[in-house]
């Protein structure tokens, strides 16, 4: 992650939006854990309502989504691989162990870096990261 001065300054209204980005599926994941599209409809909605906001709170908004769009397709795998498991003559595998320890590590990281994003982001500072911050910057115009 890196943190990038913006050339303007952010309002504490735009601070705040673009930090709630984040928090949503935050509340999302702990609302709807077993469920991995729960965390992403919540941050599609949250875009969606601010499609049109300012380009910092867009931005942040495009950053969450990218996050747990890819997050939504590694949870999901895991989510009907284990559901295979119960309900089916699946076998737990190492394959399946490995794959789930780093759905665990995944996920906790996100976790960890989406609090330090919102709240770097409510101080109105401008947080991008690694891999998704590059793709928001080609989605997101300003």
């Amino acid at each position: 992650m890196q943190t990038i001065e913006f050339p303007f300054k952010v309002s504490d209204h735009e601070a705040e939006k673009a930090s709630n980005s984040y928090l949503m599926s935050l509340i999302a994941v702990i609302a709807g854990l077993p469920l991995p599209i729960l965390n992403l409809l919540a941050t599609v909605v949250f875009y969606f309502a601010n499609r049109r906001a300012t380009y910092f709170v867009r931005w942040h908004c495009t950053q969450a989504l990218l996050s747990q769009l890819s997050l939504f397709f590694i949870n999901s795998f895991g989510f009907w691989w284990t559901v295979s498991i119960i309900f089916f003559d699946e076998t737990i595998s190492s394959n399946y162990i490995a794959y789930m320890i780093i759905v665990l590590i995944t996920n906790f990281i996100e976790f960890i870096a989406t609090i330090y994003t919102a709240v770097k982001t409510r101080r109105g500072e401008h947080v991008s990261w690694w891999f998704y911050g590059g793709l928001t910057d080609i989605i997101c115009k300003k």
